[in-house]
């Protein structure tokens, strides 16, 4: 059997748009995948948790950079034949005085990462769905700004650089699915449904 490990943040985990808790399996993008793989077998390993970052620590909540846990996270569900990462979201708060630049290099140790921890896995490098227009203003998420959602508009260029340097895999989430209108920051049920769909199809090529 295939391991199949999917590690990233609330887009992840199924965060319900404004706040409602998490999407139930089988609404969720990984869960959609990981019963549109099961004849294939493979198991998806869903490693998403709210607030994730690639390197940067909230002050707030303890357990967000992604780098101080991956490589725990992979020597616990070793061996994994293919690590799907999708982070960068989160980077985009005001409080990480973010740019493109730096999340890439965020990007970038995290891949170290795995290939330092699983050598043969596969890497397959999403970048994320955009933040939406007004996500900064009253009554969405005060934790971004309006540079922020700039800043998410340049993560598709700069991952694709990234896994083209690294020779990995690449998706842009942002090509297919829309964050909605109620957060401006997550996905809803269609949005999970037809990003599952892209998932697959790259990973059905990868596998």
């Amino acid at each position: 059997m295939k391991n199949i490990l999917c590690f990233g943040d609330s887009n992840t985990y199924g965060y319900i748009p404004g706040g409602y808790g998490r999407y139930e399996y089988g609404v969720r993008w990984t869960s959609i995948l990981a019963e549109k793989l099961r004849n294939d077998d493979c198991r998806i390993l869903e490693e998403g948790l709210c607030g994730r970052t690639t390197v940067f620590e909230d002050k707030s909540r303890y357990n967000r950079c992604g780098t101080s846990m991956l490589p725990a996270i992979i020597e616990t569900h070793n061996p994994i034949d293919v690590v799907v990462v999708m982070l960068g979201t989160n980077d985009c708060k005001a409080e990480f005085s973010p740019s493109v630049e730096k999340i890439g290099n965020g990007i970038k140790k995290i891949i170290s990462q795995v290939k330092e921890n699983e050598r043969n896995a596969k890497i397959l490098l999403i970048s994320p769905i955009l933040l939406g227009e007004s996500v900064w203003m009253d009554g969405f998420d005060p934790e971004f700004s309006k540079e922020s959602v700039e800043i998410s508009k340049g993560l598709k260029i700069k991952y694709k650089e990234i896994a083209d340097s690294e020779n990995i895999h690449f998706l842009a989430a942002s090509d297919y699915a829309n964050p909605s209108p109620v957060d401006m920051e997550h996905m809803d049920e269609e949005g999970h449904r037809i990003f599952a769909e892209e998932v697959f199809k790259k990973l059905k090529q990868i596998i």
